[in-house]
């Protein structure tokens, strides 16, 4: 009798430890009703936030693949090339691990095709924070960015849904200083004024609606690139080898297309160019770009 009260206690709800992943799921059904009634025409939830020395977006979204391919795939170190290499400000990326340290060893340049030594280095140091049949966790850190940007974070978590899809939170955050707050400055008095991110603004009164703008409008457009990257990458991956670069390229570039006006920035044929020039230069092994900051030339999200 005394044995089956022991055992009954230990698995009540309040003895039983949280699990990996629990907080993510509760997430899910917090936000069920934004991720069905958006506009983004998809599952999709997203949200930024700005403090003085932080930008940070985070977003939430239910992708059709199974946690398993979505587990499988993400934890490997070389496919997050495959990944990254669609964002049009990412021009290399090559992955190492030559010190039991994971490495991917990234240039960030302009939207444009241009010369690799105008490139600025970026290495995110690579971690699976956590890897189970219910949970999936992946952090990139990078100390330094371009024009004074600093601790630049990638984090990926999954979950697997009821339905057999997965459910994602995918957060890009780095924090800048004077000289990225000039540069950021100048960036959205010039080329960059009419851009917008995804978040309603606070409307004043006697004022319409409009879409956030200024550095939130910024790190929601990159937050959105990187996800449409992992999606376009995981769509991909039941063709042939030989095909899904193409494929990849092709989808992310539709992708961004839905949402012309916060993510066009050129014509498919000129991103297409630029992007198999790209990957082959990477798989060729060419060198890295020079890593004096002096030499880089990059608008925050051009």
């Amino acid at each position: 009798m005394m044995l089956g009260l022991l055992l009954a206690g230990a698995w009540s709800p309040h003895a039983v430890a949280a699990l990996p992943g629990d907080a993510l799921q509760a997430r899910y059904v917090a936000l069920k009703s934004q991720l069905e009634n958006n506009a983004f025409h998809r599952p999709l939830y997203l949200e930024s936030n700005e403090t003085a020395e932080e930008l940070k977006g985070d977003l939430y979204a239910v992708m059709e693949e199974p946690f398993a391919t979505v587990r499988q795939n993400l934890q490997a170190l070389d496919h997050w090339c495959d990944i990254l290499i669609l964002h049009l400000n990412v021009k290399s990326c090559r992955a190492v691990n030559n010190t039991g340290a994971p490495t991917l060893l990234l240039t960030i340049g302009k939207k444009h095709d241009e010369p690799k030594e105008k490139a600025f280095p970026v290495a995110f140091a690579y971690r699976v924070a956590a890897s189970y049949p219910s949970y999936l966790r992946i952090r990139l850190h990078a100390d330094t960015g371009p024009f004074g940007t600093s601790n630049y974070q990638i984090a990926f978590d999954a979950v697997p849904l009821e339905s057999g899809r997965t459910f994602i939170h995918l957060a890009y955050s780095y924090d800048y200083g004077l000289a990225a707050r000039l540069a950021m400055k100048g960036y959205l008095t010039t080329v960059g004024s009419g851009k917008v991110g995804f978040s309603l603004a606070e409307a004043r009164p006697g004022s319409a609606t409009a879409l956030i703008g200024g550095v939130r409008g910024v790190v929601e457009r990159n937050t959105m690139r990187y996800y449409l990257a992992i999606e376009a990458y995981l769509g991909a991956l039941a063709a042939p080898p030989a095909e899904q670069l193409d494929l990849r390229l092709h989808r992310w570039f539709a992708a961004t297309e839905q949402y012309h006006r916060q993510l066009h920035e050129i014509e498919e044929t000129e991103y297409l160019e630029m992007k198999h020039k790209e990957v082959l230069q990477q798989q060729t092994g060419k060198p890295h770009a020079s890593s004096d900051p002096a030499k880089a030339d990059i608008k925050p999200d051009k």
